[in-house]
């Protein structure tokens, strides 16, 4: 497929589905598709992959709240789902809802298959940068409080020494079959939980777990010119694999404090250059410093009414991919003086009159000009 479809559309529902819904679509839509009962049917096990990957974003309470606020985009970087990887990947899933499939698991093939060291599962976080720190590019320490892989027994469970045994129930295969009448049904091995192995004797540090919860800290960088809505990679600082797997990834979800002094368009920045009555009218020039604290000296040309936008290109927020930067948006806004001395009233009364005669004398003109014609 060229095009992922919408994860609700998938599974014909609204995205006020509740859990039990998304079960119960998923379910149908397995049982309708899946290449056992389809046999040869390319589209079947295509609409079975879709709706799959669509259950196992939509039954996760934090990866579909990423997908309904970004999109496939929230959700990218979940392992891959193509090819017939996805018939092991979901197995779990699968027994869960139907306590296995006919023929001794997916394929119906009687493969028995043991879970071994897995990756981590990937962390998500959010942080929240000043517009300055977005302009200039920053490092910054986010503190994780996550099970790490155990030193003492290298993340096995097992004391240092020993090993992990082959499980006495399911012969290693992470899988327990029960028949049914003619059919046979496979679910996940009760006594290891589908890793193949048990621990005889435990780790003392992790009490056979292989993992210990601990703070730890983890730079990230971030580069000058990210915005909100971005995401940053961290590789292998997600949650720690089983068995001694590798561990996932951390992704970084960047937000941006509100500036006081400026807004932010793509790598534009939009701001307020405030000038006088004089400058405005005569031309002149507004200096404005940008977050990163440099100072930019925006050219008024004379005649300038309030509200006009000045472009001062290549001084707006650099871009991410090194491509320049954006430009300084500057709407001009006339300072009006609350107070002034008598002889600026004045000269003010005097500058009223002079326009004042101005206005009349243009009037008169174009008045002369359209009798003429």
């Amino acid at each position: 497929m060229s095009q992922k479809r919408d994860f609700y559309e998938v599974l014909g529902l609204s995205k006020e589905a509740s859990t039990d819904e998304i079960r119960k679509a998923y379910r149908a839509a397995a049982l309708k598709n899946h290449p056992d009962r389809n046999p040869g049917d390319k589209e079947a096990e295509a609409r079975f992959k879709e709706a799959t990957e669509a259950y196992q974003v939509l039954s996760d309470d934090q990866k579909r709240a990423r997908y309904d606020r970004f999109g496939h985009a929230g959700v990218e970087g979940m392992p891959d789902m193509g090819g017939q990887d996805i018939f092991t990947h979901f197995q779990d899933i699968f027994s869960e809802l139907f306590g296995g499939f006919g023929g001794g698991g997916f394929g119906g093939q009687g493969q028995r298959r043991s879970r071994g060291p897995a990756r981590g599962q990937d962390l998500r976080v959010e942080q929240r940068l000043t517009l300055r720190e977005a302009m200039t590019g920053t490092k910054r320490e986010v503190v994780l409080r996550t099970p790490v892989a155990c030193e003492e027994c290298q993340g096995s469970g097992a004391k240092p020494g020993t090993k992990r045994k082959t499980c006495g129930v399911c012969e290693g295969a992470g899988q327990v079959s029960t028949a049914r009448g003619f059919v046979m049904f496979t679910q996940t091995c009760p006594e290891c939980r589908g890793e193949g192995t048990v621990v005889k004797t435990p780790c003392t540090s992790c009490h056979g777990q292989g993992a210990v919860e601990k703070s730890r800290k983890v730079v990230v960088n971030f580069p000058a010119g990210i915005d909100a809505g971005q995401r940053l990679r961290v590789p292998g600082q997600g949650m720690p694999g089983a068995l001694g797997g590798p561990s996932g990834d951390l992704y970084v979800d960047v937000d941006l404090v509100q500036d006081e002094r400026f807004e932010r368009d793509g790598a534009d920045l939009v701001t307020r250059a405030v000038v006088s009555f004089a400058t405005a009218t005569l031309g002149g020039s507004s200096e404005i410093e940008l977050p990163d604290e440099s100072k930019v000296s925006v050219d008024i040309p004379a005649g300038t009414q309030p509200g006009e936008v000045i472009t001062v290109r290549g001084k707006g927020m650099p871009r991410v991919d090194g491509r320049g930067r954006g430009s300084l948006q500057a709407v001009v806004q006339v300072q009006v003086p609350k107070q002034i001395s008598a002889r600026a009233q004045e000269l003010l009364k005097e500058l009223q009159a002079e326009l004042g005669h101005e206005h009349e004398d243009e009037g008169a003109e174009a008045k002369a000009a359209a009798t003429s014609s």
